[in-house]
Protein backbone atom coordinates (compact mmCIF):
# COMPACT_ATOMS: atom_id res chain seq x y z
CA UNK A 1 0.00 0.00 0.00
CA UNK A 2 1.10 3.64 -0.62
CA UNK A 3 1.54 5.96 1.97
CA UNK A 4 0.38 9.56 0.40
CA UNK A 5 0.39 12.95 2.56
CA UNK A 6 -2.22 15.32 -0.04
CA UNK A 7 -1.91 19.20 1.25
CA UNK A 8 -4.86 21.19 0.60
CA UNK A 9 -8.65 20.21 1.16
CA UNK A 10 -10.65 22.33 -1.51
CA UNK A 11 -11.59 20.76 -4.45
CA UNK A 12 -8.50 19.40 -6.26
CA UNK A 13 -7.47 18.00 -3.01
CA UNK A 14 -10.29 16.47 -1.97
CA UNK A 15 -10.65 14.45 -5.43
CA UNK A 16 -6.91 13.65 -5.56
CA UNK A 17 -7.23 12.20 -1.64
CA UNK A 18 -10.68 10.32 -3.05
CA UNK A 19 -9.13 8.86 -6.61
CA UNK A 20 -5.74 7.87 -4.39
CA UNK A 21 -8.56 5.96 -1.67
CA UNK A 22 -9.84 4.24 -4.69
CA UNK A 23 -6.99 3.03 -6.03
CA UNK A 24 -5.43 1.74 -2.83
CA UNK A 25 -3.69 4.28 -1.40
CA UNK A 26 -3.28 5.24 2.50
CA UNK A 27 -3.76 9.09 2.04
CA UNK A 28 -3.26 11.79 4.98
CA UNK A 29 -4.75 14.46 4.09
CA UNK A 30 -3.56 18.30 5.69
CA UNK A 31 -5.57 21.67 5.82
CA UNK A 32 -4.57 24.59 7.60
CA UNK A 33 -8.15 24.62 8.23
CA UNK A 34 -11.13 22.59 10.13
CA UNK A 35 -13.48 22.79 7.54
CA UNK A 36 -14.06 24.17 3.87
CA UNK A 37 -15.52 27.56 4.45
CA UNK A 38 -15.26 30.91 2.77
CA UNK A 39 -11.60 30.94 2.97
CA UNK A 40 -11.42 28.28 -0.10
CA UNK A 41 -11.88 28.97 -3.67
CA UNK A 42 -13.57 26.35 -4.36
CA UNK A 43 -15.92 27.49 -2.04
CA UNK A 44 -17.09 30.16 -4.23
CA UNK A 45 -17.44 28.00 -7.13
CA UNK A 46 -20.52 28.14 -9.42
CA UNK A 47 -20.74 24.40 -10.25
CA UNK A 48 -21.17 24.47 -13.68
CA UNK A 49 -19.89 21.11 -14.85
CA UNK A 50 -20.31 22.50 -19.01
CA UNK A 51 -17.21 21.54 -20.89
CA UNK A 52 -18.60 22.41 -23.78
CA UNK A 53 -19.65 25.95 -23.11
CA UNK A 54 -16.36 26.56 -21.42
CA UNK A 55 -15.10 25.64 -24.87
CA UNK A 56 -16.36 29.30 -25.77
CA UNK A 57 -12.88 30.71 -24.87
CA UNK A 58 -11.07 27.64 -23.22
CA UNK A 59 -8.45 25.45 -24.92
CA UNK A 60 -8.96 22.32 -26.22
CA UNK A 61 -8.32 19.54 -23.11
CA UNK A 62 -10.60 22.20 -21.04
CA UNK A 63 -13.95 20.63 -22.77
CA UNK A 64 -11.62 17.42 -23.29
CA UNK A 65 -11.12 16.73 -19.99
CA UNK A 66 -13.39 18.22 -18.68
CA UNK A 67 -16.28 15.75 -19.99
CA UNK A 68 -15.08 13.18 -17.15
CA UNK A 69 -16.89 15.61 -14.90
CA UNK A 70 -20.22 15.19 -14.16
CA UNK A 71 -19.80 10.83 -14.13
CA UNK A 72 -17.14 11.42 -11.83
CA UNK A 73 -19.04 13.83 -9.63
CA UNK A 74 -22.23 11.97 -9.93
CA UNK A 75 -20.68 8.70 -8.64
CA UNK A 76 -19.32 10.27 -5.67
CA UNK A 77 -22.01 12.61 -4.54
CA UNK A 78 -25.61 13.34 -5.17
CA UNK A 79 -25.23 16.41 -6.07
CA UNK A 80 -25.17 16.71 -9.34
CA UNK A 81 -28.18 17.90 -11.66
CA UNK A 82 -27.56 16.87 -15.35
CA UNK A 83 -30.71 19.15 -16.71
CA UNK A 84 -28.22 21.18 -19.44
CA UNK A 85 -26.86 24.71 -19.45
CA UNK A 86 -28.79 27.34 -21.55
CA UNK A 87 -27.31 30.32 -23.14
CA UNK A 88 -29.12 33.35 -24.34
CA UNK A 89 -28.52 36.99 -25.54
CA UNK A 90 -30.60 40.40 -25.71
CA UNK A 91 -31.39 41.38 -28.72
CA UNK A 92 -29.05 43.63 -29.36
CA UNK A 93 -26.22 41.41 -28.76
CA UNK A 94 -27.22 38.54 -31.12
CA UNK A 95 -24.17 38.71 -32.96
CA UNK A 96 -22.40 37.22 -29.34
CA UNK A 97 -25.11 34.41 -29.44
CA UNK A 98 -23.81 33.61 -32.81
CA UNK A 99 -19.91 33.96 -31.93
CA UNK A 100 -20.59 31.38 -29.27
CA UNK A 101 -22.01 28.99 -31.69
CA UNK A 102 -19.09 29.01 -33.74
CA UNK A 103 -16.94 28.44 -30.87
CA UNK A 104 -18.73 25.80 -29.44
CA UNK A 105 -20.18 22.37 -29.96
CA UNK A 106 -22.80 19.90 -28.59
CA UNK A 107 -25.47 22.48 -28.73
CA UNK A 108 -28.99 23.13 -30.22
CA UNK A 109 -30.31 26.29 -31.33
CA UNK A 110 -33.79 27.18 -29.70
CA UNK A 111 -36.42 30.12 -30.08
CA UNK A 112 -38.34 32.12 -27.94
CA UNK A 113 -41.20 29.52 -27.50
CA UNK A 114 -39.12 26.88 -26.66
CA UNK A 115 -36.31 29.12 -24.25
CA UNK A 116 -39.86 29.73 -22.18
CA UNK A 117 -40.52 25.97 -22.51
CA UNK A 118 -37.61 25.33 -20.73
CA UNK A 119 -37.63 28.20 -18.50
CA UNK A 120 -40.81 29.56 -18.37
CA UNK A 121 -39.76 32.79 -15.77
CA UNK A 122 -37.79 34.08 -18.46
CA UNK A 123 -40.61 34.76 -20.07
CA UNK A 124 -40.15 35.92 -23.94
CA UNK A 125 -37.28 38.19 -23.12
CA UNK A 126 -35.04 35.87 -25.36
CA UNK A 127 -35.80 35.48 -29.12
CA UNK A 128 -33.10 32.93 -29.33
CA UNK A 129 -30.00 30.68 -27.54
CA UNK A 130 -28.60 27.67 -27.29
CA UNK A 131 -29.08 24.83 -25.70
CA UNK A 132 -26.31 22.21 -24.10
CA UNK A 133 -28.22 19.32 -23.27
CA UNK A 134 -26.19 16.76 -22.30
CA UNK A 135 -23.91 19.68 -19.45
CA UNK A 136 -25.28 19.32 -16.05
CA UNK A 137 -24.35 21.19 -12.41
CA UNK A 138 -23.80 20.55 -9.26
CA UNK A 139 -24.49 22.28 -5.53
CA UNK A 140 -20.41 22.75 -4.48
CA UNK A 141 -20.79 23.00 -0.85
CA UNK A 142 -23.04 19.99 -0.63
CA UNK A 143 -20.63 18.04 -2.83
CA UNK A 144 -17.27 19.74 -1.64
CA UNK A 145 -18.68 18.24 2.32
CA UNK A 146 -19.66 15.09 1.25
CA UNK A 147 -16.82 14.14 -0.54
CA UNK A 148 -14.55 15.11 2.59
CA UNK A 149 -17.07 12.52 4.87
CA UNK A 150 -16.22 10.01 2.06
CA UNK A 151 -12.43 10.07 2.49
CA UNK A 152 -12.26 10.55 5.81
CA UNK A 153 -15.15 7.42 6.47
CA UNK A 154 -12.89 5.22 3.83
CA UNK A 155 -10.06 5.67 6.22
CA UNK A 156 -7.95 8.92 5.00
CA UNK A 157 -6.68 11.02 7.35
CA UNK A 158 -6.94 14.46 8.89
CA UNK A 159 -4.97 16.53 10.22
CA UNK A 160 -5.33 20.33 10.61
CA UNK A 161 -1.68 21.94 9.73
CA UNK A 162 -0.46 24.42 8.18
CA UNK A 163 2.30 22.15 6.41
CA UNK A 164 4.85 22.78 4.38
CA UNK A 165 4.97 20.48 0.96
CA UNK A 166 8.59 20.34 0.48
CA UNK A 167 9.38 19.45 4.44
CA UNK A 168 6.71 16.43 4.23
CA UNK A 169 8.22 14.92 0.77
CA UNK A 170 11.69 14.52 3.22
CA UNK A 171 9.56 11.87 4.75
CA UNK A 172 7.30 10.71 2.26
CA UNK A 173 5.02 11.18 -1.17
CA UNK A 174 3.58 14.18 -1.07
CA UNK A 175 1.01 15.92 -3.44
CA UNK A 176 0.77 19.85 -2.92
CA UNK A 177 -2.82 21.12 -4.07
CA UNK A 178 -3.25 24.38 -2.18
CA UNK A 179 -4.09 26.64 -5.33
CA UNK A 180 -3.23 29.96 -4.80
CA UNK A 181 -1.35 29.65 -1.33
CA UNK A 182 1.12 27.67 -3.81
CA UNK A 183 2.49 30.76 -5.14
CA UNK A 184 5.38 31.68 -3.09
CA UNK A 185 6.65 27.84 -4.39
CA UNK A 186 5.32 28.65 -7.99
CA UNK A 187 7.13 31.32 -9.35
CA UNK A 188 4.27 31.25 -12.38
CA UNK A 189 1.23 31.13 -10.82
CA UNK A 190 -1.11 34.06 -10.65
CA UNK A 191 -3.96 34.87 -9.00
CA UNK A 192 -7.45 35.86 -10.95
CA UNK A 193 -9.82 37.44 -9.31
CA UNK A 194 -13.19 36.54 -9.15
CA UNK A 195 -16.40 38.34 -7.90
CA UNK A 196 -19.79 36.64 -7.20
CA UNK A 197 -23.02 37.03 -5.21
CA UNK A 198 -25.26 34.80 -3.94
CA UNK A 199 -28.83 36.20 -4.32
CA UNK A 200 -32.27 34.67 -2.46
CA UNK A 201 -35.23 35.53 -4.80
CA UNK A 202 -38.35 33.43 -4.45
CA UNK A 203 -40.33 34.79 -6.97
CA UNK A 204 -37.77 32.86 -9.61
CA UNK A 205 -37.15 29.86 -10.75
CA UNK A 206 -34.83 28.28 -12.68
CA UNK A 207 -34.04 24.73 -13.30
CA UNK A 208 -30.30 25.32 -14.75
CA UNK A 209 -27.29 27.65 -15.18
CA UNK A 210 -28.33 30.19 -17.60
CA UNK A 211 -25.79 32.00 -18.99
CA UNK A 212 -26.73 35.99 -20.92
CA UNK A 213 -24.11 37.51 -22.99
CA UNK A 214 -23.12 40.32 -22.26
CA UNK A 215 -20.11 43.01 -23.77
CA UNK A 216 -18.60 43.49 -20.91
CA UNK A 217 -19.79 41.44 -18.41
CA UNK A 218 -21.27 37.90 -19.59
CA UNK A 219 -23.27 36.62 -16.53
CA UNK A 220 -24.25 33.21 -15.34
CA UNK A 221 -26.63 32.33 -12.55
CA UNK A 222 -26.70 28.84 -11.08
CA UNK A 223 -29.56 27.85 -9.11
CA UNK A 224 -29.34 26.03 -5.88
CA UNK A 225 -32.82 25.75 -5.26
CA UNK A 226 -35.57 27.10 -2.74
CA UNK A 227 -34.81 30.41 -4.29
CA UNK A 228 -31.34 30.48 -3.73
CA UNK A 229 -29.08 31.24 -6.85
CA UNK A 230 -25.27 32.01 -7.48
CA UNK A 231 -24.14 34.64 -9.59
CA UNK A 232 -21.25 35.37 -11.53
CA UNK A 233 -18.68 36.05 -11.89
CA UNK A 234 -15.94 38.41 -12.70
CA UNK A 235 -12.36 37.67 -14.18
CA UNK A 236 -10.09 40.50 -13.29
CA UNK A 237 -5.98 39.89 -13.46
CA UNK A 238 -4.39 40.10 -10.17
CA UNK A 239 -4.82 39.25 -6.74
CA UNK A 240 -8.09 39.57 -4.90
CA UNK A 241 -8.68 41.93 -2.37
CA UNK A 242 -11.20 41.46 0.39
CA UNK A 243 -14.05 43.34 -1.02
CA UNK A 244 -15.96 43.18 -4.20
CA UNK A 245 -15.80 46.25 -6.23
CA UNK A 246 -18.57 48.96 -6.47
CA UNK A 247 -18.57 48.57 -10.74
CA UNK A 248 -18.65 44.85 -10.40
CA UNK A 249 -21.73 44.83 -8.31
CA UNK A 250 -23.49 46.72 -10.31
CA UNK A 251 -22.73 45.28 -13.37
CA UNK A 252 -23.56 41.85 -12.08
CA UNK A 253 -26.83 43.27 -10.54
CA UNK A 254 -27.93 44.78 -13.61
CA UNK A 255 -27.31 42.06 -15.60
CA UNK A 256 -29.49 39.77 -13.63
CA UNK A 257 -32.10 42.60 -13.57
CA UNK A 258 -32.17 42.29 -17.29
CA UNK A 259 -32.67 38.48 -17.43
CA UNK A 260 -35.50 39.08 -15.05
CA UNK A 261 -36.51 42.11 -13.45
CA UNK A 262 -37.65 40.18 -10.47
CA UNK A 263 -34.35 40.10 -9.52
CA UNK A 264 -34.44 43.51 -8.27
CA UNK A 265 -36.41 42.46 -5.48
CA UNK A 266 -33.41 39.94 -5.04
CA UNK A 267 -31.87 40.06 -1.21
CA UNK A 268 -28.18 39.80 -1.86
CA UNK A 269 -26.84 37.00 1.34
CA UNK A 270 -23.53 36.97 0.35
CA UNK A 271 -20.50 38.23 -1.64
CA UNK A 272 -17.64 36.26 -2.42
CA UNK A 273 -14.03 37.45 -3.85
CA UNK A 274 -11.06 34.73 -4.20
CA UNK A 275 -8.21 34.68 -6.36
CA UNK A 276 -8.42 31.53 -8.69
CA UNK A 277 -4.68 29.85 -9.08
CA UNK A 278 -4.10 30.21 -13.09
CA UNK A 279 -0.72 29.37 -15.15
CA UNK A 280 0.15 32.07 -18.27
CA UNK A 281 -2.40 29.57 -20.39
CA UNK A 282 -4.84 28.77 -18.00
CA UNK A 283 -4.35 25.07 -18.09
CA UNK A 284 -3.37 23.15 -14.85
CA UNK A 285 -0.44 21.54 -13.88
CA UNK A 286 1.68 18.21 -12.79
CA UNK A 287 4.92 18.79 -11.84
CA UNK A 288 6.99 16.37 -10.04
CA UNK A 289 10.23 17.12 -7.94
CA UNK A 290 11.32 13.33 -6.55
CA UNK A 291 8.50 12.98 -3.90
CA UNK A 292 6.74 16.05 -4.11
CA UNK A 293 4.05 16.34 -6.78
CA UNK A 294 2.04 19.67 -7.47
CA UNK A 295 -1.10 19.85 -9.00
CA UNK A 296 -2.68 23.45 -9.51
CA UNK A 297 -3.69 26.24 -11.52
CA UNK A 298 -7.29 25.00 -12.17
CA UNK A 299 -8.48 28.48 -12.95
CA UNK A 300 -11.94 29.01 -13.20
CA UNK A 301 -12.43 24.77 -13.89
CA UNK A 302 -11.87 23.11 -10.61
CA UNK A 303 -14.87 21.10 -10.03
CA UNK A 304 -15.18 20.86 -13.91
CA UNK A 305 -11.03 19.62 -14.05
CA UNK A 306 -10.56 18.39 -10.82
CA UNK A 307 -11.48 14.62 -11.46
CA UNK A 308 -8.80 14.72 -14.47
CA UNK A 309 -6.44 15.91 -13.04
CA UNK A 310 -6.53 13.70 -9.73
CA UNK A 311 -6.77 10.63 -12.58
CA UNK A 312 -3.45 11.70 -13.88
CA UNK A 313 -2.25 12.18 -10.61
CA UNK A 314 -2.86 8.83 -9.44
CA UNK A 315 -1.71 7.30 -12.93
CA UNK A 316 1.20 9.03 -12.40
CA UNK A 317 2.21 7.42 -8.70
CA UNK A 318 0.73 3.80 -9.43
CA UNK A 319 1.35 3.42 -13.18
CA UNK A 320 4.40 5.82 -13.74
CA UNK A 321 2.46 7.30 -16.35
CA UNK A 322 3.12 10.54 -17.79
CA UNK A 323 0.31 12.97 -16.81
CA UNK A 324 -1.06 14.76 -20.29
CA UNK A 325 -0.77 18.14 -18.26
CA UNK A 326 2.77 17.68 -16.48
CA UNK A 327 6.18 20.16 -17.32
CA UNK A 328 9.08 20.66 -16.09
CA UNK A 329 8.81 24.20 -15.52
CA UNK A 330 11.13 25.02 -12.58
CA UNK A 331 8.84 26.08 -9.53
Amino acid sequence: MKDVTVIGAGVAGLCVARTLLDRGAHVVLVDRHEENGPHACSWWAGGMLAPFCEGESAEEPVVRLGAEAADWWASKTDAVARRGSLVVSPARDSADLARFARRTRAHRAVTAGEITALEPDLGERFAQGLFFESEAHLAPRAALAQLREGVIADGAVFRQEDADPAHHAQRGLTIDCRGYQARTDLSDLRGVKGEMLILSCPDVTLHRPIRMLHPRVPLYIVPRGDGIFMLGATMIEGRAGGHVTARSLLELLSAAYALNPAFGEAEVLEIGVDSRPAFPDNLPRIRRDGQLIRANGLFRHGFLLAPAVARMVADLIFDDATPEVMDETAA
